[in-house]
């Protein structure tokens, strides 16, 4: 067998074993996508909750929407922190804007990459850059810290913000996190040679790339009964509030996703899909 032979069988068993990524999902043809294995992939489904499902978040609605919608139409607009409680309806917001103005008509995408694939985010925008739409980047339940070795938070701000890297225009990241600072914070930062201030600072300097920071906070019960009754009666269930009440209070919590939670047993108690 003659050398060359021998180089395209050790090629052709390479190709085996870490065969080529699958090319990329067009971009301009899906209305939402997930970053996953270095690519571009469509999402299976896509099917966010009617935005005035979500209560008891009214101005924070109002705020991500009228961004939303400048993205859309080509105008200004913020990166957005999305940051607090658990489960207070922050990933299903970003969703559920998304599917409002595609419902008004605007040609808007929604693109979810993992936190630790920040250092693909180049490659992304380099695909997107020349699209003739709007991206809204997803990044869900983002948080850094000291094990990722600074790295994370400082890529992310060059992108943000004046890098040579930096998002294109008809793109804006959505980051959630469950930290206003995203970063972690700990007591050993007073301890540091360093004056501790500008470690301080230098952390805080994250959150402050983004334009648009929207906190969101546990819900008392009215409230909680409210988000409740949205959405038993969007799926024609009935409920007793003290049902619905003591539901939350197994689970040591108030929030949208114990609302939804609940109304997903209520559902099942009936035997209906939802």
């Amino acid at each position: 067998m003659t050398d060359a032979a021998i180089l395209a069988r050790i090629a052709d068993a390479l190709e085996r074993i870490a065969p080529p990524p699958a090319p990329h999902a067009d971009p301009a043809a899906h209305p939402a996508y997930v970053w996953r294995d270095h690519g571009l992939a469509a999402a299976r489904v896509f099917s966010p909750l009617p935005l005035d499902l979500l209560t008891g978040v009214d101005s924070q609605k109002a705020a991500l929407l009228d961004n939303a919608r400048r993205l859309a139409t080509g105008a200004a607009a913020h990166d957005v922190l999305l940051w607090g409680a658990r489960g207070a309806g922050k990933s299903a917001l970003v969703k559920a804007i998304v599917g409002e103005l595609r419902g008004q008509g605007h040609d808007v995408a929604l693109i979810e990459i993992a936190g630790e694939r920040i250092e693909e985010l180049p490659r992304l925008f380099a695909l997107i850059a020349d699209v003739p739409r709007a991206f809204v980047l997803f990044l869900d339940d983002l948080g850094f810290d000291d094990a990722a070795g600074g790295q994370g938070p400082r890529l992310l701000r060059s992108m943000l913000e004046g890098g040579a890297e930096a998002r294109p225009a008809n793109a804006r990241l959505h980051v959630t996190a469950n930290r206003r600072h995203i970063v972690s914070r700990d007591l050993r930062e007073q301890d540091s040679p360093i004056n501790p201030r500008d470690v301080v600072d230098d952390k805080l300097a994250l959150a402050d790339r983004f334009g648009l920071s929207l906190g969101f906070h546990v819900c008392d019960q009215d409230t909680y009964v409210a988000m409740v009754k949205g959405y038993a009666d969007r799926y024609g269930l009935a409920f007793e509030p003290l049902d619905a009440i003591a539901w939350a209070t197994q689970r040591g919590s108030r929030s949208g996703r114990v609302a939804w939670q609940y109304v997903v047993e209520l559902a099942g108690r009936a035997g209906k899909g939802i």
